[in-house]
């Protein structure tokens, strides 16, 4: 079993994860109760924050210069008294032009890429679904500046009676002190019958972004590998390496942006795009666990809570494993622009 130590806020192993690994084991986790990322700091991170505005709150949560404790009480303090960033109906939407652009991960490459993450487990045929890297033509689009949260689903719940309610909502009940947290644990299919019903309620081209749209909006013109640049910092995003181990509200890690200034790209909730697995131009066709369990599968994008940082890499394709419990599975918006 790898048992993980702390390396500042860095969890390493002392083995190789494996298959046989618990979902506990996964993240890093001992077998018994440990104290969470903030412990005594979070009380007084409340009490120092709870007579702030709303105002005073966001700006707390995205100043990247104020302790991490601090933002992410403000961000749940913000839930609960009505984040004003969060407009179901008139969503944050950045801008980003088309063109040709270049997606995914050269042959040569893949090995580099198994070595910086050699202590992850990583299968080799999961870093080659990447490759070959190649272009792909781009039209001008906008996407989500973060991803669709529970309030926003639970809008779009009470509109339709749609029927999938997100299983992280314990015992189906909307979870207020995370309103502004990602929604997750979603089917694609419910993920498109969102952005379907925005669409029609706002007559605007919403949908979800394709792989080569989420990949260059994460990655810019200079392919980056993480959003911020080429070195994981922990600090930067939320995956297990933070030390949270929950969803956070969305917004809290702005120096964490993609050169187009998107967030949460990198870790909170992974997230579905519009594309189903199929091999690049050029590329092998992978047949792994995934294709194995669902036969042909929706990809998805980005790290997560829940995740080590090799999925919070920009050209990283995976999917949805039900097996087991670490996928946290949310999605942002794409639109569509009509005048071009």
């Amino acid at each position: 079993m790898g048992v993980m130590r702390e390396q500042g806020h860095w969890p390493t192993f002392d083995a190789v994860l494996c298959g046989q690994m618990s979902d506990r084991e996964r993240l890093g986790l001992p077998d018994h109760y440990v104290a969470d990322r903030f412990g005594d700091e979070l009380h007084q991170a409340y009490s120092n924050l709870r007579k702030l505005d709303v105002l005073e709150l966001v700006r707390t949560l995205e100043d990247a210069s104020v302790p991490l404790v601090n933002r992410y009480a403000a961000g749940n303090l913000l839930a609960l008294l009505g984040d004003p960033r969060i407009k179901t109906l008139d969503p944050f939407m950045i801008g980003i032009s088309g063109g040709m652009v270049s997606i995914g991960l050269d042959a040569d490459d893949v090995q580099p890429v198994l070595q910086r993450f050699d202590k992850l487990g990583l299968n080799e045929s999961w870093i080659k679904k990447e490759c070959p890297r190649h272009q792909v033509k781009l039209n001008s689009f906008n996407i989500g500046k973060y991803p669709v949260t529970n309030q926003e689903y639970k809008d779009f719940l009470i509109d339709t009676n749609y029927a999938e309610i997100p299983s992280s909502w314990a015992f189906r009940r909307f979870p207020i002190e995370l309103a502004n947290h990602p929604v997750y644990t979603l089917s694609a299919e419910a993920c498109d019958a969102y952005a379907n019903w925005l669409a029609t309620k706002t007559g605007r081209a919403f949908r979800l972004p394709t792989e080569a749209e989420w990949e260059y909006a994460a990655a810019g013109p200079d392919a980056k590998e993480f959003p911020w640049g080429e070195a994981f910092d922990p600090l930067l995003a939320n995956t297990c390496e933070t030390g949270i181990f929950s969803s956070t509200s969305v917004g809290m890690f702005t120096a964490g942006a993609s050169p187009f200034g998107v967030l949460d790209m990198a870790g909170n909730v992974e997230e579905y795009v519009a594309d189903f697995y199929h091999a690049y131009p050029g590329g092998e066709d992978i047949d792994d666990h995934l294709s194995q369990i669902h036969g042909r599968y929706r990809v998805a994008r980005g790290g997560s809570f829940a995740r080590f940082r090799d999925l919070a890499r920009n050209s990283r394709r995976h999917g949805h494993n039900p097996r087991s419990v670490t996928y946290a599975m949310g999605f942002r918006l794409a639109e569509s622009l009509i005048n071009q």
